[in-house]
């Protein structure tokens, strides 16, 4: 009973289409600055390092360099501060969290690019060409071995 209470206050300030992004991933995060009675967008373009929680409490971390410096924001993924999150990038890893590239310098920084997600994947599907951009080999046969 009191999970529906704690889920009904929590649905006022969900949000309905929460921005769509990875680990990994370049994002261009905008956030809203209030500056005395004015307000103002600045984006903090980095990548996302990390990503943590659940619910109305989830947050995540973008790290960008200035000035050969590096510089972290976490940012809760429910407040209004935030107008929107826009990808700009997608990044390919392995990890949950990319700590890691704290201690890497210059092109040791870099990641790779994801490809082939979903959305580029039904966008290739409706060309006309009718050739898939791989081709598909057919499995190996396995040959006994004796023993």
């Amino acid at each position: 009973m009191s999970q529906d209470i704690i889920r009904a206050v929590e649905a006022k300030y969900r949000k309905e289409n929460p921005p769509q992004f990875r680990i990994g991933d370049t994002v261009s995060v905008s956030v809203r600055i209030k500056e005395g009675d004015k307000e103002r967008i600045q984006p903090f373009v980095g990548v996302v390092i990390a990503r943590r929680g659940a619910g109305l409490g989830e947050m995540f971390t973008v790290r960008r360099i200035v000035s050969n410096e590096g510089v972290e924001r976490t940012f809760p993924l429910h407040s209004p501060t935030l107008a929107k999150v826009e990808v700009r990038r997608t990044g390919q890893v392995r990890r949950a969290k990319l700590y890691y590239l704290r201690e890497r310098l210059g092109k040791a920084r870099r990641l790779r690019e994801r490809h082939g997600s979903s959305d580029e994947s039904s966008a290739e599907g409706s060309t006309d060409s009718g050739k898939s951009a791989k081709p598909s080999n057919p499995p190996r046969e396995l040959q006994p071995i004796e023993v």
